[in-house]
């Protein structure tokens, strides 16, 4: 996990400049905030909208983050008042808290804005609990959102858009897959045949069974089971994904606060060792968010703990409080995905490699026509697109080759699964880079190349049984090497893909 971390690729520094902004853009929210007089209850709502506004939304162009970012408000603004205005009324407060959790999750089938406003959404209603939020102090929470959202937007959008300089990132079509109860799941279908559906339900069955539970175990401190039950429903598709999620959530709170009693217990609000610290936690957010979800709730945690500090609460009982709350809020959730209209590891997992696959065949295609001539055929965009799907079929399998998955012939195929996919990237990326040469020559040999290579990847799509030649020893010329390297990866696929035993590849 350290590995993972610290020697992670980062391309241009793009997790780098990520983090170093968002701690820039958190810093200017909430100095404007205390300049126009906010209390400090205030000036913490301001950051962690600002925090938000930074962190959740991800259109893939600049233009679509800005309209994003003008939603924000107008999505946060009434829920707030919501929170705020059932403080003290416990029953119609915990519906509401439950129906914005729903509606947060269903409203990922419009995407990446969708899904930055469903969070968005959630964490108003969180934050109005985390500060118990009342009537009289609307205003001047209404004042703080809007100030951060605008000095955070003038950070991303004025200060540092480092994004107009970078092309738009390749973004995969969503997924279809089918699950063994309940018939055929798509992002497309209609009611419970949609993925999205499904997780907006399991969600709220977990968020229910979390408020209820942690309401027994603390009721000042309940909704932080709702939010451990919230967050590992974010970004998952599959029962798998999403236990592995709550496990990593749990692991990086106890690292967390074993780090707070060393850390933010000594500091005890402090001003100045705060702000610092709170400066490194935000940064530590941003920057492993991407490679490692055990160290982002690492400092996730840290960051609760260095602002219930300023509020001048933070005490040891407190943070055992908290890990316990985060225990239920992973119960719940697991306990949802695994009896509430569940959607295997297989339907997510078999949906991802058909779509890589089919991305390998366009993009040998596309720079088969580039090097038979064509001056239209333009490869690259597809090899993005490839990487993107690579990645999240990395995601999809990640139980199955987690450390503590039991089912080691099951682990082993799938590790074999995805060295074969990077083979094939590889080969790909390198096809790609010949096809670009302007000296390259058309080969007639590459035709036929490309049509078994075709003829592969619809074997392993349509799971024939027949069985495939492997090729032969690839010859010397580039292009054909490439491809006769693509072809063999494919080849080689089948066997952990099609194999018919009690441990399946993708059935967990």
């Amino acid at each position: 996990m350290l590995k993972r971390v610290f020697v992670a690729p980062d391309p241009g520094r793009a997790r780098l400049r990520f983090a170093a902004r968002a701690v820039l853009g958190i810093g200017l929210a909430v100095v404007v905030c205390l300049l126009v007089g906010h209390s400090l209850v205030g000036a913490v709502t301001g950051g962690l909208a600002a925090l938000l506004t930074l962190f959740t939304v991800a259109d893939p162009t600049v233009r679509g983050q800005a309209v994003t970012t003008a939603l924000l408000p107008v999505v946060g603004m009434p829920v707030l008042a919501a929170a705020a205005e059932l403080h003290s009324v416990p029953v119609a407060r915990d519906l509401a808290f439950l129906a914005v959790v729903g509606a947060g999750v269903y409203a990922r089938r419009w995407g990446p804005r969708g899904h930055s406003l469903g969070v968005f959404a959630f964490m108003t209603f969180f934050v109005a609990q985390f500060l118990h939020a009342t009537p009289a102090q609307l205003p001047e929470l209404y004042t703080a959102v809007l100030l951060s959202v605008l000095s955070a937007a003038a950070v991303r959008f004025g200060v540092w858009c480092y994004e107009r300089r970078l092309p738009p990132p390749a973004v995969p079509a969503p997924t279809l897959g089918s699950t063994r109860t309940g018939g055929p799941v798509s992002p497309a279908g209609r009611g419970l045949a949609r993925v999205t559906t499904r997780q907006a339900v399991q969600a709220t069955a977990g968020a229910g069974f979390a408020l209820v539970v942690g309401q027994l175990v603390s009721g000042q401190r309940w909704y932080w089971a709702v939010g451990a039950t919230w967050w590992i429903f974010v970004n998952t598709a599959s029962r798998g994904e999403t236990l592995v999620r709550g496990f990593r959530r749990v692991l990086g709170t106890v690292i967390g606060i074993c780090l707070g009693f060393l850390v933010a217990v000594p500091v005890h609000g402090a001003p100045v060792a705060t702000a610092v610290l709170v400066a490194v936690a935000v940064f530590g957010i941003f920057y492993t968010a991407a490679v490692s979800y055990t160290w982002m709730m690492l400092w996730v945690t840290l960051l609760a703990e260095l602002l219930y500090g300023l509020l001048g609460v933070l005490n040891p009982g407190l943070l055992a409080l908290r890990l316990a709350e985060t225990g239920v809020g992973a119960l719940g959730a697991a306990l949802a995905v695994l009896f509430v209209l569940p959607v295997t590891t297989h339907a997510i997992t078999d949906a991802w490699i058909q779509r890589a696959l089919r991305c390998v065949h366009a993009c040998t295609a596309e720079a088969a026509a580039r090097l038979a001539g064509s001056t239209t055929a333009d490869p690259a965009p597809r090899v993005a697109e490839l990487e993107q799907l690579l990645g999240r079929v990395r995601l999809a399998v990640a139980p199955l080759v987690h450390p503590l998955n039991p089912m080691s012939a099951r682990k082993r195929r799938a590790r074999r699964v995805l060295a074969l996919l990077d083979d094939c990237a590889r080969e790909v990326r390198g096809l790609v880079t010949v096809a670009a040469d302007p000296e390259a020559s058309h080969d007639t040999r590459l035709a036929a190349a490309c049509r078994r290579v075709e003829s592969a990847v619809d074997a392993l799509i349509t799971s024939r049984l027949e069985p495939v030649r492997s090729p032969a020893e690839p010859p010397a010329e580039p292009a054909l090497a490439h491809l006769h390297g693509l072809e063999r990866a494919l080849t080689e696929l089948s066997e952990p893909l099609r194999t018919r035993s009690g441990s399946r590849l993708v059935d967990a």
